[in-house]
Parts: structure tokens; C-alpha cells; sequence
């Protein structure tokens, strides 16, 4: 006799997906001839899985492509699950036969577990405080209207700096939300001064954020330029740069970016790539990162002091 095996959580996790529970989803009308047989049919995974997590027709589920995984015998694919503004990701394996199905992640023992994370997060182009080469990374994806994100970014710019200093790199993402009305073109306009002058782009941070219940998207250019006008910037250039919206698509790749690794809501942050979601307490946050402090100095396999070397190209 075969056995099924479906590691997979029951319950909705997101805010807003799980406002979808059994007793208010309407069902999907059946849409096969026959019961589910092939996972490796994408119709199939989808009848099944709708079925599995009560995911109705409200919610849309897009099954990925089917690929080799690091488990000889088991194909793998990620099925993304978006009502709204919400998104869900799971992860299945697949047996060649079609089968058998699995949920969950693999890991490789001697391997960083969250290498896939890290390599998909542009940090080159991110602005950052703390010193490069740090033995641990944090990533912040924050959203200058949000005020849980006010919030953390004053433990991180207060807390971070003072009790780790060097130890640690932290870099900021963009990740406006749509529901707050001046969210992106703050994002913007930050990432306008932020091409200009690097190191001013931390004072439009803290400004923001400490300013931020007095901003309206009518008067955010006003202010931002009057709190400019002593930072050294060339004012005709920034106003260029954020009335033609030059630095749109870095906010979008930002976006783009987050979603890719799983943030949903703001703040979402990733130390070593290790995700916290919602705003972190200083204590778990400082837990975490003395324990990568101290990982690190064994495996030496994250952070920006990864072991790794990045060479530029040779030419003829």
C-alpha cells in the first residue's frame, strides 16, 4: 500500500487569507471530469491543493514550473496563492511518478540554509550602515508611511549601531504598500537622494520617520525640500530626479524583489536571510543576532563576510 505524504499546515497563516476560513469560503465548483490522479499534472496540484488548504475561488493559485530538486527522485515546484494584497507560497515535491506529495523545505548540511534568500536580495545597490564584510547581514524592507516600521527603524538605527557597530551591516528595501497614499513616492524620492549623495539618503530615513504623522502626500515635497535645503544637495538635480520619476523602477525591483522572497507586510526583515516577520522585539532581535555572531565565526557562510570573493571580468 503506498503512502501519501502531506506535511502541510491546516490553517491560513496571512491576515487576509485567513478571514477565508471553512466555514465563509464558498466552494469551487468542480471543474474535473476526474478525481486528481497525477501531481505532476498542473490541474491536478491545483484541484488538490485548493481542496487541501480550502482555498476557494476567491483566492488564485499560480502552479510553477516543475524542476529538478536537490532530492534525487522528487521533482519540485512552488504554487503562490494571492487574495488581494496577501500572498501565500508553498512549496511541494513531487514524486517521478506523480504520487506522492511533500511540503516543506530541503537543506543541505553543509550548506547555508538560507543561501537561496540571500542570493536573491540585491544589496549592491541598497543603501547600508555598519561595516562591509560584517559577519551579519540584516535586511530591512520597510515602507516610510508604515508605523510599525517607525517603530523598528529606531531600534535598528539607536540599538543596532550602539551595541554592535562593526559586527553587523544592516541595508534598506522599498516596499510601499498601496494602501498608504505617499508611501512610494517617498520611496522615491529617497532613492533620489540616496544616487546623489549615499550617506544623506540615513537623514531622509530618520526625518521621515520621525516626521511621519505630520506628511501628507500633498505636502511631502514641500517639507522634503525644506529639510534638504542645508544637506549639500544639488536641489535642480534631486527635483529632476523625482518629478520625472527616475528612481521608479528601484523601487519596483525592490518590490518585486521582496515578493520573490517571501515579504508579505512591512516591516519584514532578514538577518543572515533568516526572515522576521511584524516588528521584532530588541531582545528576540538581539538573540538571533549574537547567535549568527557566534555561528559565524564557524562556518563563515553568510553575512558579507561570506567566504565568497566577487572579481571583476577580465578584458583582452
Amino acid at each position: 500500500m503506498s503512502l501519501r505524504l502531506v506535511l502541510a499546515g491546516m490553517l491560513l497563516t496571512l491576515p487576509v487569507l485567513a478571514q477565508l476560513s471553512p466555514l465563509e469560503t464558498k466552494p469551487e465548483e468542480a471543474s474535473a471530469v476526474q478525481p486528481p490522479s497525477n501531481a505532476l499534472d498542473k490541474g491536478d496540484l491545483e484541484f488538490y491543493v485548493r481542496h487541501l488548504y480550502v482555498y476557494g475561488p476567491q483566492i488564485d493559485l499560480e502552479v510553477g514550473d516543475f524542476e529538478d530538486s536537490d532530492v534525487p527522485g522528487l521533482k519540485k515546484t512552488t504554487i503562490t496563492a494571492s487574495y488581494k494584497l496577501a500572498r501565500k507560497q508553498h512549496e511541494f515535491f513531487v514524486s517521478e511518478d506523480g504520487k506522492h506529495i511533500l511540503e516543506g523545505k530541503t537543506y543541505v548540511i553543509d550548506a547555508n540554509p538560507y543561501q537561496e534568500v540571500n542570493d536573491a536580495i540585491d544589496v549592491f545597490t541598497a543603501p547600508a550602515f555598519g561595516k562591509e564584510g560584517a559577519s551579519v547581514r540584516i535586511v530591512a524592507y520597510s515602507d516610510f508611511e508604515c508605523p510599525y516600521c517607525a517603530e523598528e527603524a529606531k531600534v535598528l538605527r539607536n540599538q543596532l549601531r550602539h551595541q554592535y557597530g562593526s559586527r553587523v551591516r544592516l541595508y534598506f528595501r522599498d516596499f510601499p504598500l498601496d494602501m498608504h497614499p505617499w508611501a512610494r513616492p517617498a520611496a522615491e524620492t529617497g532613492r533620489c537622494i540616496f544616487v546623489q549623495e549615499p550617506e544623506r539618503f540615513w537623514d531622509f530615513h530618520d526625518w521621515v520617520f520621525e516626521n511621519q504623522k505630520s506628511i501628507t502626500p500633498q505636502n511631502l515635497n514641500a517639507k522634503t525640500e525644506a529639510f534638504l535645503a542645508d544637506k549639500g544637495l544639488d536641489m535642480d538635480k534631486f527635483r529632476t530626479c523625482r518629478d520625472e520619476r527616475k528612481r521608479a523602477q528601484d523601487v519596483e525591483d525592490s518590490m518585486a524583489e521582496g515578493r520573490k522572497v517571501g515579504v508579505t507586510s512591512t516591516p519584514t526583515l532578514f538577518v543572515n536571510g533568516r526572515q522576521l516577520g511584524g516588528s521584532t522585539k530588541w531582545e528576540q532581535l538581539k538573540a538571533i543576532i549574537d547567535y549568527e555572531i557566534e555561528y559565524q565565526k564557524v562556518t563563515k557562510n553568510a553575512g558579507d563576510d561570506c567566504g565568497c570573493s566577487v572579481e571583476l571580468p577580465s578584458f583582452p
